[in-house]
Order: structure tokens, then sequence, then C-alpha cells
């Protein structure tokens, strides 16, 4: 496969919504590393649909099949997280790559036997946490380690959604119940925190409060109501290994103010990144943001990006899919070179883990040390 595309099959892209349609489907078809060659839909009249309107050989209203087509090399999982570990241990056993969205799985246990049949199969692997791809996040960790702002003291972020907040549609009614695995600290909260973990490094201990102020929800399209155990609130304080002190505030439910910010102190200055349209909805995976910086006293301004940090081929599209294409850039050198590239399933178990210790000290009210 040294010259040849890698052929991609991708589990839920209908042409009618969905993030596979919206972000998977462009970011891949503005590279030219990879073909897609099958796409699989819960039914076969839209897989069709799906496959007519992109031009897609191969069409499945059964993943399983999809999974087994000699015409695939790389499986790629855009559905629910309920389905993530089913479907992603039926690709692996079928040999192929595998890029799955996060979470991982519903809980650790199933992203643990995902990376560990992917290891053992010596497949190539990869995890949907797109923040590592972001240029503004890259930046910042690049100004970090450069000693822009010195000695980093101090970090805080915020981030709003408007999920968990007073309604659901039906399609994101699962999410009520944490058991589902799709919840604000799981999801919102997973990529979150990674983002900040990959900028400063990891937590050495913490404590948190993971909170429900919603045990009821309503349905937006019948006006019914159903239970919500899922949290729609998260306040994380501790300690990073390099010293500095964090703290993360997840908040379900849309509000005006801010919805998204995340700062870091230093001995020397200040960075700040902050939605580029502080009107629209922000989702820390895919949104555009600005970065802010300030040395020296000065006022808090905005720092350009090098064009050497847009990496994608300027046929790849501005919003949802570059962050993709990027993640998937990465997955095609690790094939091509046979060795492992960020951020792989062992990320994945890492960040599973920690959001685990998170969950645990809300739960016994104990600071935990990692």
């Amino acid at each position: 496969m040294a010259t040849e595309r890698i052929r991609v099959g991708i589990i839920g892209a209908n042409v009618r919504n969905g993030w596979g349609r919206d972000a998977h489907i462009p970011g891949l078809s503005a590279l030219p590393e990879f073909e897609i060659t099958a796409v699989s839909t819960s039914r076969q009249e839209t897989a069709d649909e799906t496959a007519k309107h992109f031009g897609i050989p191969h069409a499945f209203a059964d993943p399983y099949k999809m999974v087994q087509h000699p015409d695939v090399d790389l499986v790629s999982i855009c559905v629910r997280v309920p389905f993530h570990h089913q479907l992603g241990m039926a690709a692996l056993n079928a040999g192929k790559h595998l890029y799955c969205e996060w979470p991982l799985g519903a809980n650790t246990e199933q992203a643990q036997e995902m990376r560990d049949l992917a290891v053992c199969n010596g497949v190539h692997h990869m995890v949907g946490l797109q923040a590592r791809g972001a240029r503004e996040f890259n930046r910042v960790k690049d100004l970090v380690a450069e000693g822009y702002i010195g000695k980093v003291l101090s970090c805080t972020m915020i981030v709003t959604t408007p999920t968990w907040g007073t309604e659901f549609t039906l399609d994101w009614a699962y999410m009520a119940d944490r058991s589902n695995g799709n919840t604000l600290l799981t999801s919102v909260g997973g990529h979150s925190i990674d983002a900040l973990c990959f900028c400063l490094g990891e937590f050495k201990e913490l404590s948190s409060v993971v909170a429900n102020q919603r045990q009821q929800i309503k349905i937006a399209e019948t006006g019914e109501t159903i239970q919500m155990n899922s949290p729609n609130q998260v306040l994380l304080s501790g300690v990073l290994h390099s010293g500095a002190i964090a703290s993360v505030h997840l908040k379900g439910g849309f509000v005006k103010g801010t919805g998204f910010l995340f700062e870091i102190h230093g001995t020397e200055g200040d960075l700040a990144i902050v939605p580029a349209d502080p009107r629209q909805e922000t989702y820390i995976q895919v949104s555009e943001f600005t970065v802010r910086g300030s040395r020296g006293g000065k006022p808090m301004a905005d720092l350009s990006i090098p064009e050497r940090y847009r990496w994608v081929p300027p046929a790849v599209p501005a919003g949802l899919p570059f962050n993709v294409a990027r993640l998937y850039m990465r997955m095609a050198e690790g094939i091509r070179e046979g060795k492992s590239v960020s951020p792989d399933f062992d990320v994945a178990v890492k960040r599973h883990q920690l959001l685990d210790v998170i969950q645990k000290a809300s739960d016994t009210g104990i600071r935990q040390i990692l």
C-alpha cells in the first residue's frame, strides 16, 4: 500500500444529515491519500442515496458486511457512542485500520478492549479528538513550549454547550442516559480536557463536582418529558505535572455570556483562545478560534497563526472538515511509514481513565492523586 490510495468505508454518513456527511466525507474527499469506497447507513435507501450523491462505489445497510469488503482498508465510525464498541471490534476482527469518533467506547472497559485488539492485530488506529488537529491549539502548545509566557502558573477553561439544557431532539435523547457513554463529562469534557492536556500536560491531582441539576428534560419534537441522569455541570480543579493550577467548568444548556474561553497565565505573560465569532455556538474540536497574547504588561492582542500550521491541502474546506482532515493525514502517514501516530487508542484509553478519576473525585468528595 506504499503508493496506493487508502480505501475508506464510513459507517454513519447519511447524505441527509450528520457528522459523517458534514466533516468526514468533505475532508477525506480533498485528501489525495484516501479514496472513499464504501458507506453504510441504517437503511439501504439512504446508503444508496449517499453513495450516488458522492460517487461512492459501495453502499450497505449492514455495516458488518461493509467491514468485511475487500475494497475497504480503513473503517471510519461516525455513529452514536453506544455502537462504537461493537462496530469497532468487528472492523478490527476483519483486519481493518480503524478511525473511531470520540468517545472511543461507552466506558473505559470498551475502550481498552478496542485498543488491545487493535494492537494485537497490528492495525493502525486513531480516535477523533480533533482539537489536536486545530491550528489554534497547536500554535498555543508551541508558544508555551517556546517560553512565550515564561513558566505557566495557571489556566482556566470555560466551556458551554447548548446540549444537556432544557430539551433534546429525538436524535439526541439517548444522551439523557449516562450509561450510553455520551455525556457532558465524557463527550464535551473529553474533547475539552484533552485539548488542555495537549497544550499544557497531564493532571497530577484533582478535585471535581459532576452534577445533574435537571432530572427531567423535554423532547423538542413531541413535548414529552423524559428522565435524565446525565450531568449538566462539571467543575474541575487540579494541579498539572508542571505545577500549574488548572480549572475547568463545563456547562450544559446554552447561556448568554462566555461560550468558550481558555486562558493561560505565565510568569512573563498570558495567552488565550477565544471563539473567532462569539455569536456562534462553539465546539472545541471543530470551531474556529482566535489566539490572543500579551507579554511585558502590554494589552492582550490577536496573534497571527503562521501558514505552516495549515497542514492540509487548500482543497480541504474550512470549518468542520479541517481538523478531521488533519487527523486523517496523520493516520495516512502512520500507515505509509508503519509507525504509531497520535491521537491513537492509547491516548483514548488514557483520556477515558482520566474521566473516570474525575467522576470518582466527585462521587467520593476526595481529592484524587493520579
